[in-house]
């Protein structure tokens, strides 16, 4: 997939994400592109704590799609996937990931946010311990503040109602 694409996804799952975040959800913004590169064969935001965007997306798509169509397709999410996310993408057999931006990135802007305690295990190492060849394209430096954006003013006014 091309750079020009790749963004064009990101900003599509961005949407999701602010469509979410405006019902009330956190900001988070997946979707399942098939394996013509171009088709968006599904789209999920984030639900609540226990099932992210990515997740649900996954455990969704695994019933629907065959294993062949989930391999040769991409799952493409804001945020990388957190370490069930990456473990639910990898027994859902979907082969390829986008995300926008790190974990890290994450961390740094919410820090022990008790509605994202972010783990410090990258989705590489969750792959890298299993037996697939999971191809994993990200972060995407020209998405990184067009995303951050979005959780900048999500956490923000998270913080400021859990501080009164």
């Amino acid at each position: 997939m091309q750079t020009q694409q790749m963004i064009d996804f990101l900003r599509l799952a961005n949407q999701v994400a602010i469509r979410v975040m405006n019902s009330g959800h956190h900001p988070f913004g997946a979707l399942l592109v098939a394996p013509d590169g171009v088709t968006v064969l599904e789209e999920q935001g984030n639900v609540d704590t226990v099932n992210h965007a990515e997740s649900t997306l996954a455990r969704r798509a695994y019933a629907k799609y065959s294993s062949d169509v989930l391999w040769a397709s991409t799952l493409v999410t804001t945020v990388e996937p957190c370490a069930m996310c990456a473990a639910t993408q990898y027994w859902s057999h979907i082969g390829r990931l986008i995300y926008g931006v790190t974990e890290h990135d994450l961390l740094a802007l919410t820090g022990n946010h008790a509605e994202n305690p972010t783990l410090n295990l990258p989705c590489r190492e969750v792959f890298s311990a299993g037996q697939k060849g999971i191809v994993v394209m990200g972060p995407v430096s020209e998405m990184r503040e067009e995303i951050l954006e979005v959780h900048r003013s999500f956490w923000r006014r998270t913080q400021s109602t859990q501080d009164q």
